[in-house]
């Protein structure tokens, strides 16, 4: 058995989240046993599941909530549980806090993957002084360093690094099975939300800076005014949800945008959709494009910050942020729904992102021992 303790899962069912889920309920839990470090005493995402799985699920104080109390959490758990564990696996969007890792190492957890899951700084510019100061670092540190993309992997190590036997870029695989589309489903879906005549535009991700839904709205608005009958619906929570709540009201939106919160059912609104729209500010590649195209979608989403290699299928297409919304939504208007959906389910299937192939590939990496 290799017992593996992994730093990633917060409140929110956000990317890093879903891309740990997507592989933890898939790989082989006779040879691995998963077990959460949080930084946080709330209830994580998937905690339940978790539980089921045989998971231990660990919460300490947030560094930004309580520093004395989080170093002292921090160390009584890494001196009282470090020495059941092989590996320490650390999934974060910023080297802005390596401490966990640090700590592994001090108490003697031999194996240390590190790994990006983002391109850009998201945070406060002192956070993005200490993601450089600490990626001039890392090596010393971790053991494996592991993203979701190129350019996730740029944003966390040097050239040295990325050159070398340890590094690796592991795909954000998802269950591609779910989201083939199915015109039955997307039938009932419009029907029970009563949009059988409207045109449904589409975004799933947290609401925060990075997913740029304000921006969103805008687009929305100009959309709206060319075609009366679009609708938006916004999937996830988070932190700007009241600015969103506010700018909606500001536009004069009203019920025209349907604020969905965090689903279970996501792969059925995505079947049920007609565009999908995905103006981020930066991703280390985004998950949620990749099951929008998984269903057929087309999909507008940001040019230059979103990793090229995410477009699997030609209903993708790219669109500059310093476009106005304007232009953004002649694209939107403009783009042609695929009338064979279901077809294009194959391209996403041989892109390298099933999670039933790509789950075989984890379980060498995390099965190897340092």
């Amino acid at each position: 058995m290799n017992n593996i303790l992994i730093f990633g899962m917060t409140e929110n069912p956000g990317g890093v989240e879903s891309f740990l889920m997507s592989y933890i309920r898939k790989i082989n839990r006779g040879n691995f046993k998963f077990d959460f470090l949080c930084n946080s005493h709330d209830k994580i995402a998937y905690e339940d599941e978790l539980i089921s799985y045989g998971c231990e699920i660990y919460h300490i104080t947030a560094r930004s909530k309580d520093y004395k109390k989080y170093k002292r959490e921090m160390q009584q758990f890494f001196k009282e549980n470090a020495s059941q564990y092989d590996t320490i696996w650390v999934n974060v969007c910023s080297l802005a806090n390596i401490d966990y890792l640090k700590y592994a190492k001090k108490y003697g957890i031999k194996r240390r993957i590190i790994h990006s899951h983002n391109s850009m700084n998201m945070d406060s510019k002192l956070r993005g002084l200490l993601h450089a100061y600490n990626k001039r670092h890392i090596d010393k540190y971790a053991t494996d360093f592991w993203a979701c993309s190129k350019e996730a992997g740029e944003w966390f190590y040097s050239k040295q690094i990325m050159q070398g036997a340890n590094y690796k870029e592991i795909k954000n695989a998802i269950d591609i099975s779910q989201y083939k589309y199915d015109e039955d489903i997307r039938i009932a879906y419009r029907k029970k939300y009563g949009v059988e005549d409207k045109f449904v535009i589409g975004n799933v991700g947290r609401l925060q800076f990075q997913k740029n839904q304000l921006f969103l709205l805008d687009i929305f608005a100009s959309v709206l005014k060319k075609k009366p009958e679009a609708i938006l619906w916004m999937i996830g929570q988070g932190e700007d949800e009241d600015k969103i709540r506010e700018k909606i009201q500001k536009l004069n939106l009203g019920t025209a945008v349907k604020m969905l919160g965090v689903r279970n059912d996501v792969p059925n609104l995505l079947q049920a959709m007609d565009v999908f729209v995905f103006p981020s500010v930066f991703e280390g590649l985004g998950i949620a494009l990749l099951e929008a195209q998984a269903t057929g979608l087309t999909c507008i989403a940001s040019k230059d910050v979103i990793p090229e290699e995410v477009k699997v299928t030609p209903q993708l297409q790219f669109v500059s942020l310093e476009e106005s919304a304007e232009v953004w939504a002649d694209r939107i208007l403009n783009a042609e729904y695929c009338e064979k959906r279901d077809t294009l389910f194959q391209l996403a299937m041989k892109a390298g992102y099933d999670i039933n192939t790509e789950v075989g590939r984890l379980e060498t990496l995390l099965g190897e021992k340092k």
